[in-house]
């Protein structure tokens, strides 16, 4: 941790086996716990929350305050889980005191220049591809895929499980266990070979996407669908996750594709 040419506050809390390399600076009021290697040129400001074994490469800057112009100095934080890698450039920024804290889980993944905005909240084994960018009081749940350079908009929830293609406009909720592609962005399928290499057996993989045919495929609205699958559907912990999702979705879900688009 003796990197004469990297400064740390003396009230910042970084544990012994953390790795500083040169020309990193870490402000007061952060906690890095062990195992954490931070490459040069690293920016951790106050508020800065994060967990063991993390990589975060040069050029990242973790904890700056919101692009909120309602923000007014409130003591808030960045928290970042276990096992998570922040490549380069990425910018996380504290939380508002709408939340009082931006979360990334852990076994994460955010490739280079992905930027995670106030409030936001991403769960465990989450993938955000190169540029991928959250304005704030995102939700984005556990397994989430997201494609390089896909701007989501502020509140809006994406399932676990789910994939959504590069480049994407996400601007309503996005179902867990399914793939968003196209412009508008629409269901194009479930998230099938990412449930099998999670384990997901084929009774599984089939049910949610017999779930799936109701509510895209069948000609029905949302709440038609719904009251078919709560009435028809055997209540496994998949159609509970699904039927939560939408009940709490205040944007609503994305829409399935329709040949009235436009085409590719």
């Amino acid at each position: 941790m003796n990197q004469p040419l990297a400064y740390v506050h003396p009230q910042a809390k970084v544990a012994n086996t953390v790795v500083i390399e040169p020309f990193v600076n870490i402000e007061k009021n952060v906690v890095i716990e062990g195992g954490t290697w931070i490459g040069a040129h690293v920016t951790i400001m106050e508020g800065a929350r994060i967990g063991k074994n993390c990589r975060i490469f040069p050029g990242a800057v973790i904890a700056a305050i919101p692009q909120d112009l309602k923000f007014d100095g409130e003591e808030t934080i960045v928290k970042i889980g276990n096992n998570t890698t922040i490549r380069e450039f990425v910018t996380i920024n504290r939380g508002t005191k709408a939340n009082y804290e931006t979360v990334v889980g852990n076994n994460c993944l955010l490739m280079a220049y992905v930027h995670v905005a106030h409030d936001c909240i991403i769960g465990d084994n989450v993938i955000l591809a190169n540029a991928a960018t959250l304005a704030g009081h995102i939700f984005i749940d556990d397994y989430a895929i997201i494609g390089g350079l896909a701007a989501i908009h502020q509140f809006v929830q994406i399932g676990k499980h789910s994939m959504i293609s590069g480049g994407a406009l996400i601007r309503k909720d996005v179902p867990p266990y399914t793939k968003g592609a196209r412009e508008p962005l629409s269901y194009v399928g479930v998230n099938s070979i990412g449930l099998r290499r999670r384990g997901f057996t084929n009774e599984q993989i089939n049910d949610v996407q017999n779930i799936y045919r109701m509510i895209y495929l069948k000609g029905l609205n949302v709440s038609q669908a719904v009251n078919i699958i709560e009435a028809d559907v055997p209540a496994t912990p998949e159609r509970d996750e699904i039927l939560s999702f939408i009940s709490k979705s205040t944007r609503g879900i994305m829409k399935g594709y329709s040949k009235f688009q436009k085409q590719d």
